[in-house]
Parts: structure tokens; sequence; C-alpha cells
């Protein structure tokens, strides 16, 4: 018989917060109102401890000096840095490369995918950020874009399952071939665009499903010639953003919050997070951290060092209370990609939890049952 566990605390359930007992195994198999016993979490009294669904990150390059474009073990060593921040699901994100290196990472994350690593956030496929996007809005992703075509996603999907896609609308075909993508079970994400608000509209209206980093890398918000940010703020029903408070300001984040129902964060983590101040790689680029900000030599942005229990944090310091907070950073995100056993805390769910602090320190991470080990 499977050994059943139990974490107590004030939980947060579909139904709003529960004090009492949660008790799983591989699946939550009861939420139970009840005193709170005494005893501790790793030092922390039950009546501290929140209880929050594991959060799931949909765009992740890198941490703990690797870079998922390395191939090989990369991916393994940014999931298991990742989990110890709360993140108990994401999907691997390439950078804009030359296939052969695409198809190098790709064949990496896919032995990572079909051995799961029990001391690690579970990879659930691909999120394709290049190189299908504008050469006029790379960011910091290389000059080497290409336009994309069904047969080019198709080779890259049977090597790991791509579930998410950004590319650029306005480039050749790419807004023709949005509902073929979604054939494929892809959910395709407009980002790195230079195009109008038109053209963003169209791709919605084409099959979409969401946008890559609202603000960054993308047409604004210009009340004459809006672009690609104001067709999300009018149209968008998901978007990721990045809340480390540098890609995007407080006030954008909360306008954002109101304009789009089911907005959700990311950290665009790369090679960096979890490092001190120095040089790192992101794909065959060279970034540098300093203050906590990674950026390439120019200047520019070039991802971020953040991890999702500090876009929890961001999020409420920008004015979210704390269960609007958590769900974006694991309900939505879990929601977009149509898992609905993932991303809430009821009875038949994955047991994938976070305990927090009452400082949103995180304290306990459990993956599918299973206790991490956070030193």
């Amino acid at each position: 018989m499977t050994e059943l566990h139990r974490l107590q605390g004030r939980i947060l359930t579909p139904e709003g917060w529960r004090r009492g007992r949660i008790s799983f195994d591989h699946k939550i198999r009861a939420i139970d109102e009840a005193a709170i016993e005494a005893g501790a979490i790793d030092g922390i009294s039950g009546d501290e401890a929140i209880v929050l669904p594991g959060f799931i990150d949909l765009h992740v390059h890198g941490a703990a000096g690797v870079d998922l474009m390395q191939g090989g073990d990369a991916a393994r060593t940014i999931a298991r840095t990742h989990v110890r921040h709360g993140t108990t699901a994401l999907l691997g994100t390439t950078m804009t490369a030359a296939e052969a290196d695409i198809v190098h990472a790709l064949r990496g994350l896919a032995t990572a995918i079909a051995e799961p690593d029990p001391d690690a956030a579970q990879i659930l496929g691909v999120h394709l950020e290049g190189p299908f996007i504008s050469p006029q809005r790379l960011g910091a992703q290389p000059p080497l874009t290409v336009e994309a075509t069904f047969e080019s996603v198709q080779r890259l999907h049977a090597l790991a399952p791509i579930r998410v896609l950004t590319l650029a609308p306005e480039i050749g075909r790419h807004t023709e071939l949005i509902p073929l993508l979604n054939t494929l079970g892809i959910r395709v994400q407009i980002g790195h665009s230079a195009g109008t608000y038109e053209e963003g509209l169209a791709a919605l209206r084409a099959g979409a499903a969401g946008f890559t980093h609202l603000f960054n890398g993308m047409t604004g918000v210009d009340h004459y010639k809006p672009g690609i940010a104001a067709a999300a703020l009018a149209h968008a029903e998901y978007a990721e953003l990045i809340p480390d408070l540098q890609h995007v300001h407080p006030g954008a984040i909360r306008l954002a919050v109101r304009a789009i129902p089911r907005l959700y964060a990311v950290t665009d983590a790369t090679a960096a997070t979890g490092m001190p101040d120095g040089e790192y790689a992101l794909g065959s680029q060279r970034v540098h951290k300093c203050l906590g900000c990674v950026r390439l030599a120019s200047g520019s942005l070039a991802g971020s060092a953040l991890t999702m229990d500090q876009a929890l944090r961001n999020l409420v310091e920008v004015g979210l209370d704390l269960a609007d907070a958590a769900h974006r950073v694991s309900t939505f995100p879990a929601d977009y990609l149509g898992l609905s056993d993932r991303g809430r805390l009821e009875p038949g769910a994955c047991a994938d939890l976070v305990v927090l602090d009452s400082q949103l320190r995180v304290v306990q991470v459990v993956v599918a049952g299973r206790t991490i080990r956070l030193a």
C-alpha cells in the first residue's frame, strides 16, 4: 500500500483558503478542515505554514551555470535547481540557433523527459522560443532567424514534445501556419515581433493562444499606432510576463493584470540563475550578471536570474493578493497547457505542493508526492 503523507497549514484550494490538513501520496487524497496540531514543518509551525500548488514555469533557459542549449545533462541540472525554488514543473526553452544546435538541445531534453529525475522539477516539454522570430525584435536572441514551415516544426516536434512555440506572425506565412501547428497540440505564442496590432489580432483569430514575455521584444502600446502588446492587452486571455521588476515596470504589470484575465508569470531564467555575478552562456552568446540583472555586452536585458518563488513575492509586492499571485505562478500556466490535474490543490490532482513561511520563503517542496531535499 502506498504511504499517505500529510501537511498542515493554511491551504489554497480552488474554493479559497482552508485551515487544516492535506493528505497525499502521488496524488492529493483529501483536504480536511481541522485545528492545526502542535508540531513544525522544517522549523516553522503549522499555524505559519502556507501550502500552495507547485509553481509551473513555461519559459526556462538555464540555471546553476548551465544553459539548455548545451544539451546532454543540462536539462536535469536546470530542473534540479529550479525545484528548490518551488517550481515543480517547467518547459525547457530553446534559443534561436542553427537547426543542428536546436536538435542537439532537444535530444538532451528528450532524455530528461523520458527519464524523470526524482530530485527535480518535472520537464513537461519544450518551449521553442526561436528561430521563427523577427530579426527586428531579436532581444537577446542571435541573428539566426528563419521562416517556419510545417515540415521543419514536425522534425523538431518528433525529437521532443513542443508544447509552446513562439513566432512573429508578420513573417512570411506564419499566420497561415498557426492552425496547422495547433493540430500538433502546440500552443502558438506571439513574440519577438515587429508586427502591427492588426497582425497580432489576425494571429489570435488564426489560433494563437498567448504572448511571449509581454511588452518585451514586441511593438508596444502607442495610442496612434498600436502594436503587438496593445493587441495582447485588448484581446488576450493568456500571456506570459517576467515579473523580475526589471523587464516590466510595476505599473505596467498592474495594467496587464487588469487587462489580461489569465496573465501568468515566467522566469525566462538563464544560466546565471542561482549563481554569483559574472559571465555566463545564453545559447551561443555571453551574458553578464550584475546585481541580479542579466545583460548582453551591449547593455540589453538578456533573460533573467529570476526564480518562481521570487516572482510570487514580486507580484505580491506590486499589489496582488497572495491567492491571485499564486494562481499566476501555478493555476494559470497549468490551464494554459490544458493540465487539469496540476496547478490546484484538490482531491485527485497531482501532489505537487509548495510550503512557504509567513515571509513567503520556500520551506518544503513536494513533486508527485516526493519531498525534495532543498539543501
